[in-house]
């Protein structure tokens, strides 16, 4: 395996003249990260109210750059309750407190990103250079956000242009000559503004850590199948036509490939290893399109709405030898999301704010088998949402919220209703000190796939699944520019849809509890430096399968610390570090009796450090994913990247 090393770029780095530094600091700030908030779906008044009694973490566009982040997995990544798992479907997985990403609800300017087939999502196809803002709620959120997010949700929110005309263009290299290549170009006029993004990535596949050992399907060096291929472009274009309204449009598109890396490990005297798969996806594409619109009908009434489209194709190959030579499966998979949804928002003035959310979707999901044996499918449903909430503050400093919503799922043979409850409230007990507390019942609706996927054993007779999260915690302002989070939950889940081996279909668990605690520190004393650290405890019970103790692969301790420096000469160092630890997993379902084994513990170094020049108009950067080449799992028998090295520029225009 060749030696891979950052200590020469870094020189390089380090030794570039600081051409135009003296002007860096009367640099106007970048004004393409302004938000674009006409297809966000608005959880508050213009105060704080209902976002005031959740626990929401947000990442900026300046977090995305210091941390070198991609794509949307890479920018979370360091959230508080977070856990990204790589397995075998060969893209990232974003859990939420033990929550799996089927059970987090993923908007982009409002567009529902989640599969319609199984309600998962692909976190590489969102590049980063788009983003303004993201936002995570975690736990209880908003009535308004519909059915779905037991784990929480995931709002990101693109740029929009300012008033002069911007552009971007960057490249990034780096091992094994993968490259990255992204262009913007934004502006405004007094009733129009626009934004367009677009960005071109390929990587022939990840290096493994030099501490891994080969085994007999796989080498060292750079894991097999493990290349991509992503390509998308994004555009957003706002109109005022006068002061009481406002259209826009988003289109999204992307297209690209990817493989699946295989299990490494074949041996049926392993009773944790599952059967090496060889599977790609030689083609894909998702295109969206969003229609939002806003109006101040009256001085108290605000009215919003947008409707939808979403088409996703997709390309599957199955082969039935290593060398990906011989196809004995290939499907193509069609998906198709489209919706309308109404939120008025009615303000009392001192006795609140009332609002209302209506929304009427369509899923659908085809099947074509091209070569093999498989059997064609169309499955389609139709969810309609009925939501209101009401947020108060009868005192000064004390916020309450109340929701209530109602959910129907419409097939073919059925129709199933639940419904979600929201209570919260946060008082600011002093200017320093703000407690809050929250309780909500969640539902989500089993998807499409887990009903009728007869490949992986779908159920037409699973129930809905549902959550009940109690949480509770206090912010705190602390001397020398310090601040602090400390929030507790607890939550059971009911019904959980999960494959079960044994009986040969997907089946509901009876129950699931998840016990947390999550504490953040910030400090800003320094100035120009920023220091965070955080840590969180998660604890899962399974209650519902014999010899099962927690749910595996949901990391009980994970400590994250992060700090940059800005020097004066436009030398911007960043790094975090990474701890998880107690991860468990479980013999396979079909293997009596049941035994426990330990994923091992590690800890992720990245560093980047970036260099403004020409009068701040260029960056220059060089970094290491994985620093000191941790040989790590999130899943049994599939190893992560090792150490990555990589440099890029940025210009703007």
């Amino acid at each position: 395996m060749k030696q891979r090393t950052i200590w020469p770029a870094l020189t390089i780095l380090c030794a570039l003249p600081l051409a135009g530094h003296s002007a860096l600091a009367a640099q106007p700030a970048d004004s393409t990260s302004e938000r674009y908030n006409l297809g966000e779906i608005v959880v508050s008044a213009p105060g704080e109210g209902v976002q005031a009694t959740e626990t929401v973490r947000t990442v900026t566009a300046k977090d995305i750059e210091a941390r070198g982040a991609r794509t949307l997995d890479e920018a979370i990544a360091l959230l508080l309750g977070v856990n990204i798992r790589n397995g075998g479907e060969g893209v990232p997985r974003i859990d939420i407190r033990g929550f799996k990403t089927r059970h987090v609800v993923l908007l982009l300017d409002g567009i529902p990103m989640n599969s319609a087939f199984d309600q998962q999502f692909d976190p590489t196809t969102i590049s980063t250079e788009n983003i303004a803002e993201i936002k995570m709620t975690s736990g209880a959120s908003s009535i308004l956000y519909g059915q779905g997010g037991l784990g929480g949700v995931i709002n990101i929110i693109t740029k929009k242009g300012g008033q002069r005309t911007q552009g971007m263009v960057g490249v990034e290299v780096g091992d094994h000559e993968p490259y990255q290549a992204k262009a913007a170009v934004s502006g405004a006029t007094e009733r129009f503004n626009y934004f367009f993004s677009g960005n071109a990535q390929k990587v022939d596949a990840f290096p493994l850590s030099g501490a891994f050992r080969p085994t007999g399907e796989q080498g060292s060096g750079y894991r097999k199948n493990s290349d991509r291929e992503r390509n998308s472009l994004l555009g957003t274009v706002g109109f005022t036509p006068n002061q009481d309204l406002a259209l826009g449009l988003t289109v999204n598109y992307a297209q690209g490939s990817y493989g699946k890396p295989a299990g490494t490990i074949r041996d049926d005297a392993d009773l944790f290893a599952s059967t090496p798969k060889y599977q790609r996806i030689p083609d894909y594409s998702t295109a969206s399109v969003q229609l939002a619109v806003e109006s101040a009908a009256t001085q108290h009434l605000n009215l919003r709405g947008w409707a939808w489209f979403t088409h996703h194709d997709e390309l599957q190959n199955q082969y039935s030898q290593s060398d990906y030579a011989t196809t004995n499966l290939q499907q193509k998979v069609k998906s198709t999301i489209s919706g309308v949804t109404l939120q008025p928002k009615y303000d009392f003035g001192r006795a609140g704010s009332l609002a209302l959310a209506l929304s009427v979707e369509d899923d659908a999901w085809d099947t074509y088998t091209v070569t093999g044996t498989a059997t064609d499918e169309h499955h389609e449903q139709q969810v309609y949402s009925a939501g209101i909430e009401y947020e108060f503050s009868p005192l000064s400093g004390l916020n309450l919220v109340a929701g209530y919503g109602h959910y129907w799922q419409a097939r073919s043979e059925a129709t199933l209703d639940d419904y979600s409850a929201l209570f919260g409230a946060s008082y600011d007990f002093t200017a320093a000190t703000r407690l809050k507390a929250s309780f909500k019942r969640n539902v989500r609706f089993p998807s499409l796939g887990d009903l009728y996927d007869t490949f992986n054993n779908g159920n037409k007779q699973l129930l809905p699944e549902r959550s009940h999260t109690y949480e509770a915690g206090v912010e705190q302002k602390l001397p020398r520019e310090t601040t602090a989070a400390l929030t507790g939950f607890y939550t059971t889940a009911e019904n959980l849809v999960q494959n079960d081996q044994v009986v040969g279909r997907k089946v509901n668990l009876p129950e699931v509890r998840f016990t947390g605690a999550e504490l953040a520190v910030a400090n800003g004393a320094v100035k120009n430096l920023l220091l965070r650290g955080s840590y969180s405890f998660l604890h899962s019970e399974d209650r519902s399968r014999t010899g099962r103790e927690e749910q595996q692969y949901t990391p009980e301790h994970v400590i994250v610390l992060e700090g940059k420096y800005d020097f004066a000469c436009g030398f911007a160092p960043y790094a975090s570090v990474r701890y998880v630890g107690n991860q468990y997993l479980y013999t396979k379902n079909n293997v009596q009796p049941v035994q426990k084994a330990k994923l091992n513990d590690y800890t992720l170094v990245n560093l980047k450090l970036n260099q403004q020049v020409w009068g701040g108009r260029a960056n220059l950067y060089v970094g290491a994913d994985n620093l000191f080449d941790q040989n790590y799992e999130t899943s049994y028998g599939f190893p992560q990247p090792g150490r990555f090295v990589y440099g890029g520029v940025e210009f703007r225009l």
